[in-house]
């Protein structure tokens, strides 16, 4: 075998810019990598790194400003529809056409890569059989849950086996259990036909089952190698920290900032910290006023070289946001005690119930989370809180409210920030900020003084003449939580907020999130990231639209315990139970 035929993709000082609005932004600089054949390549960086623009090169669907893209042996510029013909592609959001049914997805991308009519039902039925879907070939891809819709994606993009596979963070959005199931899948090709995967990611455990790791930022290339590579030189620099009787999310704030901290993040029991290669990992150093602190030593992973690397080549270390006192209302609200009450709630389309008689209570300033599979029914049952949809049979109360009566005066009280980017895209952050300004009830120079504080608490002056639609996703992420800010709630609803947004502008999240509720401010959340469960203080796991599980982080890992697993993540703990409820005879999720 030749170098070349090793090599399935070779970029060579390839930079790659875009006009944005008055801006000349440059997406990949002078970039050089390569991804091997028959091998598992994460590509990783921060939002706005270049991953998305590096994809469409090697997909041959951009030319490069400069430098040569060299895929499977052919130049990516001119042999461009060669490239396509040997290259699977599937983008953040795969092309499904959801009034067509699964088979008509598969016949329409068998047709469009030109796959013979007597090679299809042995594909389909390989394909079908090895991502589940074979009884539900007749439904219609609109009614499919995202886990299944990715599926789906992924079987499209294989109808023609590819040399060469590019997914574009494929498992965005989609819960643990199906992604542990796309993982199997990927896996498989590659083991089975020898098919190169370049697969972007911002989940970083994913990124560690990779073969090799490409990392970039600010579209330059930071490193590549084996994930090893940038995890091993933190040994000895990496910890868990515990303070009994104290909230982690507690600890975590008062190990941010502090000098020697690279990273401390929520993990298990315990907070993980990363320190600097010269600060000493005591406890009279770290936390002198917590005498009951333990800190003990743990191996490095590879989240923790993710983001030494980054830091280190910014140099900077650990900074929780700034914040202001108008970051919440300073309202203890009307009692310190429950102020959502949710008591038999059902939601009925037609004869399908997307909720069935869910009960639960939270408190004030408390961090609770709503946890389950794609098509679990969180969703809509964050859509009934807000007064967004109205519940079948139940009772909801928000901040005193009944909101099954009087919605709109209940969505006075709230905040909330929706699972996809819901502000207005053609808008621009300014525009945007004013905007939802007025629709809060905001005016003259009370509406301009919370304008300021958003575009300062949440950095957004660089960005407030850009058309909002056009922003990378942390951007985006900050702006809809500055607009579910506004009017200064009591309680917040954050419906998935993190998805697809990379692990640094997740930490930033969560500080805010972190001090609303220092702040006696309320959040529910959902998340697909299980790590982030931790820090809520109480959960609900849910499943076609029912409670599976009630407690807290700790509580709901204490049900996947065994001798086998005695230390069990949140994300095995939430595998366990969804695989558990499924094994029993219960219908089957909404949608699936």
């Amino acid at each position: 075998m030749t170098a070349d035929d090793q090599t399935a993709l070779n970029c060579q000082n390839v930079t790659k810019s875009f006009r944005a609005g008055s801006r000349i932004v440059t997406a990949v600089k002078d970039l050089d990598v390569e991804v091997h054949v028959g091998k598992i390549t994460g590509l990783i960086g921060p939002d706005g790194a270049g991953k998305t623009t590096l994809m469409r090169l090697a997909a041959g669907l951009l030319r490069a400003d400069r430098g040569t893209v060299n895929v499977l042996g052919l130049d990516a510029a001119r042999e461009a529809l060669k490239v396509q013909a040997s290259v699977g592609y599937m983008p953040q959001r795969f092309g499904l056409y959801e009034d067509l049914s699964v088979q008509e997805n598969l016949d329409l991308y068998a047709d469009l890569q030109g796959v013979p009519v007597s090679a299809r039902k042995t594909r389909y039925d390989e394909l079908m059989h090895m991502t589940g879907l074979a009884p539900f070939t007749k439904r219609l891809a609109g009614k499919l849950s995202g886990g299944m819709k990715q599926k789906l994606g992924l079987a499209c993009t294989l109808v023609h086996p590819p040399r060469l596979l590019l997914l574009d963070e494929p498992t965005v959005g989609v819960d643990p259990v199906s992604r542990r199931e796309l993982w199997a899948i990927v896996a498989r090709f590659v083991k089975e036909e020898g098919t190169t995967v370049l697969l972007s990611t911002a989940y970083l455990d994913e990124a560690e089952r990779c073969d090799e790791v490409i990392m970039l930022d600010e579209g330059q290339l930071i490193g590549q190698g084996p994930p090893s590579q940038f995890s091993d030189p933190l040994a000895g620099h990496t910890f868990k920290v515990r303070i009994p009787d104290r909230k982690n999310r507690d600890v975590q704030e008062l190990l941010a900032g502090r000098p020697g901290v690279v990273d401390a993040v929520i993990q298990g029991d315990a907070v993980r910290l990363v320190l600097a290669r010269d600060a000493e990992p005591s406890v009279e150093t770290l936390l002198p006023d917590e005498k009951s602190a333990t800190v003990d030593a743990v191996p490095p992973r590879f989240e923790d070289g993710f983001i030494t690397t980054l830091r280190e080549r910014r140099g900077d270390g650990m900074k929780p946001p700034e914040r202001t006192a108008a970051d919440s209302n300073g309202k203890t609200s009307d009692t310190d005690g429950t102020v959502i009450i949710v008591r038999d709630v059902k939601r009925r389309f037609g004869d399908f119930y997307a909720v069935k008689g869910i009960s639960f209570d939270v408190t004030h300033g408390e961090v609770f989370g709503l946890l389950g599979a794609n098509g679990a029914g969180k969703t809509t049952m964050f859509r009934m809180l807000c007064g967004l949809l109205p519940a079948s049979d139940g009772k909801l109360q928000v901040a005193g409210i009944d909101v099954r009566k009087t919605a709109a005066t209940a969505r006075a009280r709230i905040g909330y920030m929706s699972q996809k980017f819901s502000l207005y895209g053609t808008l621009s952050v300014a525009d945007n900020l004013q905007f939802f300004g007025s629709a809060y009830g905001l005016s003259g120079r009370r509406r301009r003084d919370r304008i300021d504080w958003a575009t300062d608490e949440f950095e957004l002056k660089p960005v407030l003449d850009d058309t909002s639609g056009a922003l990378p996703l942390g951007y985006k992420q900050r702006l809809a939580l500055a607009c579910a800010l506004m009017h200064k709630p009591e309680i917040i609803f954050l419906d998935e907020p993190t998805s697809g947004v990379d692990p640094l502008a997740r930490r930033e999240f969560w500080h805010r999130i972190n001090a609303l509720a220092s702040a006696g401010v309320t959040v529910l959340v959902t998340t697909h990231f299980m790590e982030e469960a931790e820090y809520c203080d109480r959960m609900a796991i849910m499943m076609a639209g029912e409670v599976l599980a009630f407690g807290t982080p700790q509580e709901i890992k204490q049900r996947a315990r065994s001798e086998d697993n005695p230390e069990p993540t949140m994300e095995e703990a939430f595998i366990h139970l969804i695989e558990t409820q499924e094994e029993s005879p219960t219908p089957p999720r909404p949608n699936e």
